[in-house]
């Protein structure tokens, strides 16, 4: 699928802002439909096919968290982008738990809207579901993963991972830098989110980040509530 082909549905309740931002993305070759408030947005999702999700936050009838969930209910890949005047740490971790991938803080600039749509599209289509374990090799940062042999290697130095280090990995990268949720972490590696195996998650990512500290630009970054990202 084209990027400038992607079909996209964008919730906003602000007419004037709605007009604004549809009329760019039409402008930049996007196929576009536009719902006032929640309720509106979800039937329209129901009813359609869509590449993309913009959602706006506070909306009458249903909110964008709400809406969100809704949507990753029915679709746990289509990427979503949040509109927001909103930008605290616990809207920030919120919009993530929903099922949010981006937030864009209102005022924002087009061209800045453009690019987060750009890079989500483009992450989702080129990367959905990359099937890690038969990659012969992985770039991350400096170092090189071997996905079949599970080793790490950065110049000279090889690091043998076990298997369940192996398992975790596989899973931040399969995000595509995206957010990884803490209890479908557990649920695939252990079986359950039981306190005991949520404090083994903690010894394994831990390890991890030792493993990646001589480079500063791979880093796992915690989500409190909600999970991991994995960029590098």
């Amino acid at each position: 699928m084209s990027i400038r082909k992607a079909r996209i549905l964008y919730v906003e309740d602000e007419k004037v802002l709605s007009e604004l931002v549809t009329e760019s993305l039409i402008a930049k070759g996007y196929r576009v439909e536009t719902g006032s408030d929640g309720l509106e947005g979800f039937e329209l999702y129901e009813n359609s096919t869509y590449d993309l999700c913009i959602l706006d936050i506070m909306m009458p009838k249903m909110d964008g968290y709400t809406l969100a969930k809704k949507i990753r209910s029915l679709n746990d890949q289509i990427p979503i982008l949040f509109l927001t005047a909103k930008n605290t740490a616990s809207d920030v971790v919120e919009g993530f738990s929903s099922g949010g991938n981006d937030y864009l803080k209102k005022p924002f600039s087009m061209q800045e809207l453009h690019a987060r749509i750009e890079n989500l599209i483009r992450m989702t289509t080129q990367n959905a579901t990359p099937n890690i374990v038969e990659e012969q090799t992985i770039n991350i940062g400096r170092f090189s993963y071997y996905p079949i042999k599970q080793e790490l290697v950065l110049a000279d130095e090889i690091r043998q991972l076990s298997h369940r280090e192996h398992e975790l990995l596989v899973l931040l990268l399969q995000s595509n830098k995206g957010v990884v949720d803490r209890r479908i972490i557990l649920k695939k590696i252990w079986g359950d989110d039981s306190f005991f195996h949520s404090r083994n998650l903690d010894v394994y990512i831990r390890k991890l980040r030792k493993y990646f500290e001589q480079d500063d630009a791979v880093q796992i970054i915690t989500l409190k509530g909600v999970g991991y990202r994995f960029v590098y």
